[in-house]
């Protein structure tokens, strides 16, 4: 006879993105927050472009906004956002 004592759950979340494992412009996956943030989650999603390339939304905000380019850091198309 079997009694336990204590159970713990465990469950792990990912985002739904095929093509891609991690954001290539700081390296870390979706799941993990980008540099900026502190914890994973709606705060700092992955968004996609025209282009079908996903990035964290603060790793690709700084990359344009901050004069690296208007384009996609991958294929150097313009950089827009899929709808």
């Amino acid at each position: 006879k079997v009694k336990i004592n204590s159970w713990n759950a465990v469950a792990t979340w990912k985002w739904d993105i095929e093509s891609e494992e991690c954001c290539t412009i700081c390296q870390f996956a979706f799941e993990a927050p980008c540099p900026r943030c502190k914890t994973p989650g709606d705060d700092c999603i992955p968004i996609q472009g025209q282009c079908l390339h996903h990035f964290h939304l603060h790793c690709i905000l700084k990359w344009t906004e901050e004069g690296s380019s208007e384009d996609c850091p991958l294929c150097r198309k313009k950089w827009i956002v899929k709808n």
